[in-house]
């Protein structure tokens, strides 16, 4: 009687159904709950650090999951990942100060950075490239509602338990998640020989996190040459590893090659959009947070739908004519968006550039990354996918951290930054104090916010018309499965 057992595909997706959901909650559910957490924990100036260790730990570590599934398979890491998330989420529960809070959402971001890498990958793995395209669709599905239902659910958490159970509520769905996986996901690894390239593991690390804090403002001055140093001296040890964390060869493709570029342009004007433009609507236009959401939550919705549909197409008309039509709506939408915020938007164009967005995303993303699972083989297929995330990632925060920095000088050189602290203005008219600011003052902070956030627009606009011209490079159709 045979005892060889094969992959349970529909608990498999169910398993990384719940572990992607459970990660794109914690972002919005977070965000919602923060403001009482500071209301607990005091800290303010520590604020945004919350975020941001969660993001530095998450990136950095993408490429480093890669090569470790690729060493030792998808499940082993994957089940690594999900433990450090629920260890982080269960301390971050436990928090008595920001400075404790800020350390655990670390280890929390440690293990978020191999949860969606390793789902796109073994979803690579158990499909073929028929279905790939309609589990993609699934997938980002699952993100759209994490996007409308997280915000809601972390006011609800707090209002009826309390805000550790915005990290508490992590536990259930991640052990579940876990014991699925376990069962349903059978993979045979071959052995191999070499280890994680440990001196380049490092090297990349430190230039990451040189280069996010350096863009995010901190020691910009020092830290952003250091950055280009230690990512010099990364690409040496990577050409003389004999296992190389990231194979250098691989970026000579020019399938990989693009599609970095294209996912690190892609990201960013992402990021810039999800960022400023609820700024804009709340600070500009006066709308609650809950509108202020609703203009990006157009781009939650159309993304999956659009995304669900381009997988579909991709056995009929190829990816490279899905990613180009992709990234020209892209461009489009990003350049429309520029010009609303130059001349007063309504809610209304916010929402519709931000639906056109995400429709734009939907298409060109999902067959960008099959796309780059196609073109490598199982042994390469984990680094490969990583470096979609990764640079995704990469282009996103580090795009957001320049955006943030041209925003704050437009505001500090404004008529209401000349005469007060134009960022504490800001600050003062997103809360109920807006109703008791004076009228001139009012529309001297706002009229400083539209000059700020054009010109963010403009960057959006410039990373989308960027990502439109690369798109025109991405290489003919090799092979579709």
């Amino acid at each position: 009687m045979s005892t060889h057992r094969t992959t349970h595909r529909p608990i498999t997706v169910v398993a990384l159904l719940l572990a992607l959901f459970m990660a794109a909650m914690e972002m919005t559910v977070v965000s919602t709950a923060m403001p009482t957490v500071v209301a607990d924990l005091g800290g303010a100036l520590h604020y945004a650090w919350v975020f941001t260790a969660y993001m530095l730990t998450s990136t950095v570590t993408v490429p480093i999951y890669g090569k470790l599934a690729d060493l030792h398979g998808r499940k082993p890491v994957m089940l690594a990942s999900m433990a450090l998330f629920l260890l982080g989420s269960i301390a971050s529960g436990q928090a008595r100060s920001m400075e404790q809070l800020i350390v655990f959402r670390a280890v929390q971001g440690i293990g978020a950075g191999g949860m969606q890498p390793m789902a796109l990958t073994i979803i690579g793995d158990i499909f073929a490239i028929e279905e790939r395209g309609k589990m993609q669709g699934l997938f980002g599905a699952v993100w759209a509602i994490a996007g409308l239902v997280g915000p809601l659910l972390g006011g609800v958490i707090v209002a009826v338990l309390s805000w550790r159970w915005v990290f508490y509520v992590n536990v259930p769905f991640g052990a579940l998640s876990a014991a699925l996986l376990v069962y349903g996901l059978v993979e045979t690894v071959e052995k191999q020989k070499q280890g994680l390239d440990v001196a380049g593991a490092l090297t990349l690390s430190a230039a990451v996190i040189a280069l996010l804090l350096g863009s995010d403002g901190v020691m910009a001055g020092l830290l952003l040459p250091a950055s280009v140093v230690l990512g010099l001296a990364f690409l040496v040890i990577e050409r003389r590893s004999k296992s190389p964390m990231v194979p250098l060869d691989l970026f000579a493709q020019p399938m990989l090659a693009t599609s970095s570029a294209l996912s690190a342009a892609g990201g960013a004007a992402m990021l810039g959009v999800v960022t400023f433009v609820p700024l804009y609507a709340q600070g500009v236009r006066g709308a609650s947070p809950t509108e202020a959401g609703a203009t990006i939550a157009a781009m939650a919705v159309m993304w999956p739908i659009a995304s669900a549909i381009s997988g579909r197409l991709i056995t009929r008309v190829g990816f490279r004519a899905l990613v180009r039509t992709g990234f020209v709506v892209v461009a489009i939408s990003g350049v429309g968006l520029a010009l609303s915020l130059g001349s007063g938007a309504s809610l209304g164009s916010l929402r519709l550039y931000s639906a056109l967005f995400g429709v734009g995303m939907g298409i060109g993303n999902t067959p960008l990354v099959i796309a780059v699972q196609t073109s490598v083989g199982f042994s390469q297929r984990g680094v490969a996918t990583a470096s979609t995330m990764f640079f995704r990632n990469i282009g996103g925060t580090v795009a957001v951290g320049v955006m943030g920095v041209v925003l704050s000088r437009a505001l500090l050189a404004g008529a209401a930054g000349r005469d007060h602290d134009g960022p504490m203005l800001v600050a003062r008219i997103l809360g109920p104090e807006r109703a008791r600011i004076d009228a001139e003052t009012l529309g001297a902070i706002a009229g400083d916010l539209v000059i700020g956030i054009g010109r963010v627009g403009w960057i959006v606009a410039g990373l989308g018309l960027a990502g439109g011209a690369l798109a025109w490079l991405f290489p003919r159709d090799a092979k579709r499965g």
